[in-house]
């Protein structure tokens, strides 16, 4: 029996089910027309042109070099902006964001470049106004390339050796040929102050994280339960890497940081706290973009629903090599150039070669499906694979638990592959389908399977093997 065929639109949508419509979580103050929030918003933003001395100039630390002219795209991305008013994204605007460390070699009493080191976070966002999504896309910081001049490197290293425009040229390379017009460095004290002057980040800690390096001045001590993260624990939970997927495992726990983010810190409230956030922009980041640029990303993000937001990590498996000069195991991320093509033409408008090769054909049969259950019944997982395997998919396992219990549930197209987990949504008729990397990293499509599950199996007339204190929740 073969799978469903999957719709060819790349829209996301929540699949129909008997439980009542929650109302977006997602401001719109756009409509909110003459109402008093508007005016508290309009009137923060003005503060903050204000504050930034109305500059249209780049927040860059030093004036740009013919390297970074040639490098970035130089073409306008916002509208003229009018008193009174948000400046407004004009076209798709992708921007490099570069996370940096000090090195722990520079001198005593030595002038320190926070924007110098290793960039152990690399993000890459496309703010599409034209088909009204935001995309992101996380590049693991052992990503292997081949550099000209300095050979077999973790793609981390490119900042160090050449700044932000060497940083773009490779990341360019590697996702085909991709063009970065704006790029954002920020330094770890910056993200650390940057959270506080938002009033911290509201978030679910999947597990206990414990781990201190003096070496590294690192002491990370977390509980695993639903917190708010301030500056410094947010720091924590963001570089923590000792587990068995390491940095990979990492970019999955920034993946759910950021969505945090985009529900609770890019909404109305936010605005009011503009002035603050300026301030801290000013003194920890280098950056391209200028005042009103910075502006428009920020409300077009804030008004996207989380549907719209897309959550990526660069196709890859994991590489080990012996470093015989050291004697040491070295840990890489192995591209899949394949797959990334296909990545890029999907989600970041890249025209090559593999642009939509599989649109409006059917999904195959034998997609990996990982199911993780967040519910307290173990026969959950039993039963939703005999249904998926009735609709006619045939490899689907049973991955690591969910550790946050969901009241509804997620279906994660863990590569981008919309189509597939639209077909797997379909055939399980309950949850929400969500492009983010957070799910198991072997398949194509994880399950996050959630108490709306549990509530349909007990409503519906086609009883599976459930145990009897299943079927009676109401």
């Amino acid at each position: 029996m073969q799978a469903k065929r999957a719709q060819s639109s790349v829209t996301y949508k929540k699949v129909p089910t008997r439980r009542k419509k929650k109302k977006s979580r997602s401001p719109n103050w756009f409509i909110m027309g003459l109402s008093l929030s508007a005016i508290a918003m309009l009137s923060a933003t003005v503060g903050a042109l204000f504050a930034v001395g109305l500059s249209s100039r780049p927040l860059q630390v030093k004036p740009p070099t013919p390297e970074q002219k040639a490098t970035f795209n130089s073409q306008k991305a916002v509208s003229d902006s009018h008193p009174l008013q948000m400046p407004q994204l004009t076209r798709p605007v992708n921007v490099l964001v570069l996370g940096t460390k000090v090195p722990n070699n520079q001198k005593a009493n030595s002038v320190v470049n926070p924007f110098k080191g290793n960039s152990d976070a690399i993000l890459l966002l496309r703010f599409d106004p034209r088909k009204n999504r935001l995309a992101v896309l996380s590049i693991p910081r052992d990503t292997k390339v081949n550099l000209a001049r300095h050979g077999t490197q973790k793609i981390n290293a490119t900042n160090r050796f050449g700044g932000a425009s060497y940083s773009a040229e490779v990341i360019s390379d590697l996702l085909g040929g991709i063009e970065i017009d704006r790029y954002v460095r920020v330094n770890i004290k910056g993200v650390e102050q940057l959270i506080d002057a938002l009033g911290g980040v509201e978030m679910y800690v999947p597990k206990d994280m414990h781990y201190e390096d003096a070496s590294q001045d690192l002491a990370i001590h977390l509980e695993q339960g639903q917190q708010t993260l301030d500056g410094e624990t947010a720091i924590e939970f963001l570089r923590f890497r000792q587990d068995q997927y390491g940095d990979i495992g990492r970019v999955q726990r920034q993946q759910m940081f950021l969505r945090a983010l985009q529900q609770q810190a890019l909404s109305s409230s936010t605005l009011g706290k503009l002035p603050n956030i300026i301030s801290v922009v000013k003194s920890n980041v280098d950056t391209n973009l200028s005042v009103e640029e910075m502006l428009a990303l920020a409300g077009f993000a804030s008004e996207r629903e989380q549907q719209n937001v897309e959550m990526l990590m660069l196709p890859g498996e994991f590489y080990d090599v012996v470093n015989r000069g050291e004697q040491k195991e070295i840990s890489y991320w192995l591209p899949h150039e394949r797959q990334i093509q296909t990545m890029m033409a999907q989600h970041f408008g890249v025209d090559n070669n593999y642009a939509y090769r599989n649109r409006n054909q059917q999904v195959s049969p034998n997609i990996r499906i990982a199911i993780q259950n967040s519910t307290d019944h173990s026969a959950a997982v039993r039963s939703v694979t005999q249904q998926l395997q009735e609709e006619g998919f045939h490899n689907v396992y049973k991955g690591s638990p969910w550790p946050k219990p969901l009241e509804t549930t997620r279906i994660i197209a863990q590569t981008g592959n919309v189509e597939a987990a639209e077909a797997v949504a379909e055939a399980l008729g309950v949850g929400e389908v969500r492009v983010e990397s957070t799910g198991e990293l072997n398949s194509v499509v994880s399950i996050q399977l959630g108490q709306d599950w549990l509530e349909q199996q007990s409503k519906t007339s086609r009883k599976l093997q459930l145990p009897e204190t299943i079927a009676q929740v109401n």
